[in-house]
């Protein structure tokens, strides 16, 4: 998830962990652990971009990571919070569950997380997006009115506990709609006659109403969206895979692990000369059924015997144009 819910998500918990203690200290050292396990993405300064793609969401989202790291900011903790009545124990526990309930719910992201590192398995759930409002702004306003309560107030806790509460109730909502959402999808390839090896799908951004399935019909992915106010049949595009097109380097080391990175889900492209790989997960950058640029695209340019990858910039303007498409076609099609 964004940096905000996950701040707000380590605050709770910090707040539930240690608040009758501490006060809003809970809180401030929750927030901080919350928002730990996400400076991997550091990595993109010292790594290149398919080694700093791998390691993102990798060891610093896993058990292995909090467990260990726990401790050593407990104790950290402790040495500046002298005065205070928390042992090194509360600290390091607090530390714990802030900095592991960050990758759990990264888990029911379309990234997912590799939460049993260094196994390689990743788990995505793909029900909600990384940026929700739903989920996010009842949490911080509950928060914010926890925060304003003295720490052995009642209400407090109250508020606290009411937003967990409420933000957890969500995200099994998400689950939910996402099961109907699949039905929808599975009926309307059934109903035009498709076959299909596999599909996979997750919410558009910023919203659980409005979904999107990827669907592997053998030589090329078809891609449907789906609101439930929709009153009409699902459309379906079709985007050839063209994974010919990358020849003798598909036996690249590079290629074969941005083929692992994006789960097989990947489509090759040539654009003015240049290759790019398409990872499907994410979706396209607009709603045009002529789209062919995804969010997650890379260039692959052979210099000399080495195979360099450079991933496309992305632009604001073509975020506000979707922003605007994704609020008409929420209400339907």
């Amino acid at each position: 998830m964004d940096s905000l819910t996950q701040i707000v998500l380590g605050a709770a918990v910090g707040e539930a962990v240690l608040g009758k203690k501490v006060g809003n200290k809970a809180m401030l050292y929750g927030a901080i652990a919350g928002t730990i396990p996400d400076l991997d993405v550091l990595t993109r300064f010292f790594f290149d971009t398919v080694t700093a793609t791998e390691m993102h969401r990798g060891f610093s989202h896993s058990i292995f990571f909090s467990i260990l790291f726990a401790p050593i900011f407990g104790w950290l903790i402790s040495k500046i919070e002298r005065k205070s009545e928390a042992t090194f124990k509360d600290w390091s526990w607090l530390m714990f569950w802030g900095m592991f309930t960050h990758p759990i719910l990264d888990t029911f992201t379309t990234w997912g997380t590799q939460l049993f590192w260094p196994l390689k398995i990743r788990l995505a759930f793909q029900n909600i997006f990384v940026i929700d409002p739903l989920y996010t702004v009842p949490f911080i306003i509950l928060l914010i009115m926890a925060m304003r309560q003295k720490k052995t107030s009642p209400k407090r806790k109250r508020y606290n506990r009411l937003g967990l509460t409420v933000s957890t109730a969500y995200l099994v909502t998400t689950l939910i709609l996402k099961w109907f959402a699949y039905k929808e999808f599975t009926y309307n390839l059934e109903i035009r006659g498709i076959a299909y090896d596999e599909i996979d799908t997750r919410p558009m951004p910023f919203n659980s109403l409005l979904w999107t399935a990827n669907v592997d019909a053998g030589d090329f992915y078809l891609i449907g969206n789906y609101s439930f106010f929709d009153t009409k049949e699902i459309e379906f595009t079709s985007y050839p895979k063209n994974h010919e097109l990358l020849g003798s380097l598909k036996s690249n080391d590079k290629v074969e692990r941005l083929i692992t990175i994006a789960a097989g889900w990947y489509t090759i492209t040539e654009t003015d000369g240049k290759l790019y790989f398409n990872d499907l997960r994410f979706g396209l950058i607009s709603l045009d059924p002529k789209e062919t640029k995804f969010a997650f695209s890379y260039e692959l340019k052979r210099e000399g015997n080495e195979l360099s990858v450079q991933e496309r910039p992305k632009y604001r303007a073509d975020a506000k144009r979707l922003l605007g498409a994704l609020w008409e076609r929420i209400w339907g099609n």
